[in-house]
């Protein structure tokens, strides 16, 4: 029996940072965000000889262990194991055997929701394999839960319910990790041109965002007026964008991402640079009506608005400058897991 599952990764379109604790507790949150043909893979094989074996494709690494009710956190595998950990306390209560390979569509830190996705991916193939009670609420709930609090990894909540959910959503974020996922019906033309004219640029850097989350947090906690007010405008954006992309309002799509960018910039040190400023200047230079990091910032992917044909003048540019374009298209489904 082999069980696999993937999930999405996505594009935080608007409100990016207004979804992280304790903010969104203070002032509520709200993003919109859309899943892409990007994923993360989780397979799992059922064994009988006591052993469990965890493979990374990405990594080219691969550990093996005995089968045992707890995993040690080490900083190797450790996604993997608080999943395996959490599943045993909360449901099977005895240890499993198994062996689990994943792989990833885009490398770690470079601002798609890789981390969040891939537990996802395999909660969902743990929940697949052994019929566990878990909607889609309750499973990104868990996966949250197990990134944010069992493994202490600083962050936000969009991830795991993009990754869950998948399509285009307005998500909205309340204290004691409440959280409200609004599916947008958006029309096939208006999706394709928000396709056609969004471009995914890689910098070819990554970024431990970390950093810049708990900056962030600091600055909410310490009452930085600066910082507060930039991610309130943030989710000023988000509601924006929503009412853009709803209405077909395609021509304000870049505005409020430029908007968005330039408030993201004044919520933690380290969230652009010179290099990202470089590369913003030069996309808005060659037709680009507005652009913005994906993810916490430092590094990763970019996104940028082409209206009209300035797509092809924007990828010229900006790839004489060392970075790769991603093609993707955006999608409907979230989590999907099978057995064969």
């Amino acid at each position: 029996m082999i069980i696999r599952s993937k999930a999405p990764l996505r594009l935080g379109l608007a409100g990016g940072g207004t979804d992280v604790a304790p903010f969104s507790d203070l002032y509520g949150g709200a993003i919109l965000n859309a899943t892409i043909s990007m994923y993360a893979y989780a397979t799992i094989q059922p064994r009988t000889d006591g052993k469990i074996i965890l493979h990374s494709l990405d990594k080219k690494t691969t550990l093996e262990y005995p089968e045992s009710e707890f995993l040690e956190l080490d900083h190797q595998f450790d996604l993997a194991k608080g999943i395996y950990n959490r599943i045993v306390k909360d449901f099977t209560q005895k240890p499993l055997s198994f062996e689990l390979t994943t792989i990833v569509d885009a490398p770690p830190g470079s601002g798609l929701g890789t981390s969040s996705t891939l537990v996802v991916a395999i909660l969902g193939a743990f929940a697949e394999w052994l019929n566990l009670p878990l909607g889609e609420y309750d499973l990104a709930h868990l996966a949250y839960e197990i990134e944010r609090v069992d493994l202490n990894m600083a962050g936000g909540k969009q991830d795991q319910y993009a990754a869950t959910f998948g399509g285009v959503n307005f998500m909205e974020f309340f204290k004691e990790d409440k959280v409200i996922v609004n599916p947008l019906r958006i029309k096939p033309m208006i999706l394709n041109e928000l396709a056609h004219n969004l471009l995914l640029y890689y910098t070819e850097t990554s970024r431990l965002s970390s950093s810049i989350i708990e900056t962030q947090s600091k600055n909410v906690i310490n009452n930085v007026a600066s910082s507060i007010k930039a991610t309130n405008n943030l989710k000023l954006q988000a509601i924006r964008m929503k009412e853009a992309i709803l209405k077909g309002e395609l021509d304000r799509i870049g505005e409020i991402l430029d908007f968005g960018w330039q408030n993201k910039k004044k919520m933690a040190k380290g969230i652009s640079n010179k290099d990202i400023d470089n590369i913003y200047k030069t996309a808005m230079d060659n037709g680009a009506s507005g652009g913005k990091i994906s993810g916490a910032g430092g590094g990763g992917f970019m996104i940028f608005y082409c209206p009209n044909n300035t797509r092809v003048k924007v990828v010229e540019a900006l790839t004489k400058l060392g970075g790769e374009f991603k093609r993707y298209e955006f999608t409907t489904s979230g989590l999907t897991t099978w057995t064969i």
